[in-house]
């Protein structure tokens, strides 16, 4: 009996581990604690289960901001899209055109995911914006935050990234298809991993069918489709 609960309480742990937290936005709650397990999941789209307005709602620069996650895959595909107005079920906006690939696990940053050239905001506007990771296992998983559109506001204080990411440019499969930026590595650096098939950047050079397949599902995720 006390095999079979340490085995559960294995199993838990490692499926917290297997998830991301969003640290900048704030997230509507955080659904990686133990409190909150029965009332949301990740695994639920299109925010975890968390109502709007459940939590904090954060500033955010009229022209776009700063996204801050806190990563816990070996490698992930991060999407990221926006609602406009209160309580908004269609985050129909990608500010994520070119799917990003994070490498290894921690904290990672982004200064500023602008705004489509095509949408305007103006003082005191609200909206959500939904992220959407997709680690090894395959699976989608959501967090949203909520956030009011203000000409003044500012960003994390510390938005430094311990991981690398890569914005995909091409899905025809070129070799030198990504666009990397690195938090504590440099370019050198970040090309020698992209031939590591452990990360995201490796399975990019080596699988050119599976980068197209992903790439393609960002719209699949924008419309609600989980894998």
């Amino acid at each position: 009996m006390m095999a079979y609960k340490s085995l559960l309480s294995l199993a838990a742990v490692q499926a917290v581990s297997a998830h991301f937290g969003l640290v900048f936005p704030e997230w509507r709650a955080d659904t990686l604690i133990e409190e909150n397990e029965d009332r949301f999941s990740q695994w639920t789209y299109p925010c975890a289960g968390v109502d709007y307005k459940e939590g904090n709602v954060t500033d955010w620069p009229l022209e776009g901001g700063a996204l801050k996650l806190d990563l816990h895959h070996p490698w992930t595909y991060v999407f990221v899209n926006l609602g406009l107005g209160e309580n908004s079920t269609n985050f129909n906006i990608s500010l994520t055109p070119q799917v990003l690939n994070a490498t290894n696990e921690g904290i990672l940053c982004i200064d500023e995911l602008t705004l489509p050239s095509d949408i305007e905001v103006s003082d005191g506007d609200v909206g959500s914006i939904q992220v959407i990771t997709v680690g090894d296992a395959g699976s989608a998983l959501y967090n949203c935050a909520d956030i009011r559109f203000k000409k003044n506001a500012e960003g994390p204080k510390n938005c430094s990234s311990e991981v690398d990411y890569f914005a995909v440019k091409d899905q025809n499969g070129a070799e030198n298809d990504t666009e990397s930026s690195s938090g504590n590595s440099s370019d050198s650096d970040s090309q020698q991993e992209g031939g590591n098939d452990d990360n995201a950047a490796g399975m990019l050079g080596v699988n050119r069918v599976a980068l197209t397949s992903v790439v393609g599902l960002a719209a699949a995720f924008v419309m609600g489709f989980g894998l």
